[in-house]
């Protein structure tokens, strides 16, 4: 957006458009976790809840509002769409990278994630039942005896997942939509050529680790996110030795 129109976007909205691979079952673990502490903890709970928690102290305002709850229509993709699970973690590491480089974007910036249902009655239908799901899954998690029964006959063990076949034949297709201060939309295109929650998940990892051992990296002390520390250099790792792809869908 910058290098075609000189501004950047004023909210960007990532959605999920496609996946193939299965549960990780240490993923699942940490969210039943999250879920656990943040009925006895209210602290955890705020921070859940909370778009900008993740800020630093005295920048947690904004203009976004709770992560998607329901099922909502998006006008730019002509696309239902669904509440994304990981989204109530993945949206506040961007909201505290963009607070961490300085608000580029600018304060008034707007992010969001949810996943793509499909048009008419029938993305209507698919997004109002994962919606029901979410709902049903955090609402059994909240409870020791739902919760209980939960982990023993519905979801994944810590340490359970897709088999190696499984991991190499997986996928992942999201669709970023851009839109700059005078509406023009931008979408662009990110994919992964392994299963999200193993196979990619660990070769991102390994070129994070790779990219603060071999690229220069000039920050001090801190939590910083990858974005913030390491963007462009980590974007051309990722992109020539861990399989994703970028691309921008309108020319």
């Amino acid at each position: 957006a910058k290098e075609r129109f000189g501004e950047y976007c004023k909210s960007i909205t990532l959605l999920v458009k496609a996946t193939k691979g299965s549960a990780s079952g240490g993923t699942v673990a940490s969210l039943i976790n999250l879920i656990e502490e943040s009925r006895k903890d209210r602290d955890v709970a705020r921070i859940l809840v909370q778009p900008y928690s993740l800020n630093p102290e005295a920048e947690r305002d904004g203009p976004d509002e709770r992560d998607q709850q329901s099922a909502l229509y998006n006008m730019e993709a002509r696309t239902w769409t669904a509440p994304f699970v990981m989204a109530a973690v993945n949206t506040k590491v961007v909201r505290r990278s963009h607070a961490l480089a300085g608000y580029p974007y600018g304060k008034d910036f707007r992010y969001q994630e949810a996943v793509m249902t499909g048009d008419g009655p029938a993305g209507w239908t698919k997004a109002a039942a994962m919606t029901a799901a979410i709902g049903s899954l955090v609402l059994g998690a909240s409870f020791a005896p739902s919760r209980a029964l939960l982990q023993k006959f519905v979801l994944p063990e810590p340490g359970e997942g897709p088999d190696r076949e499984l991991q190499k034949e997986g996928f992942f297709n999201l669709m970023q939509i851009g839109i700059l201060p005078d509406g023009t939309v931008l979408r662009t295109r990110i994919a992964g050529d392994q299963d999200p929650g193993y196979g990619s998940t660990s070769k991102m990892l390994s070129e994070c680790a790779v990219c603060l051992a071999k690229d220069p990296i000039d920050v001090g002390g801190g939590v910083w996110t990858p974005a913030s520390v390491m963007a462009r250099p980590l974007l051309k790792r990722l992109t020539e030795n861990a399989g994703l792809t970028f691309e921008l869908l309108d020319q």
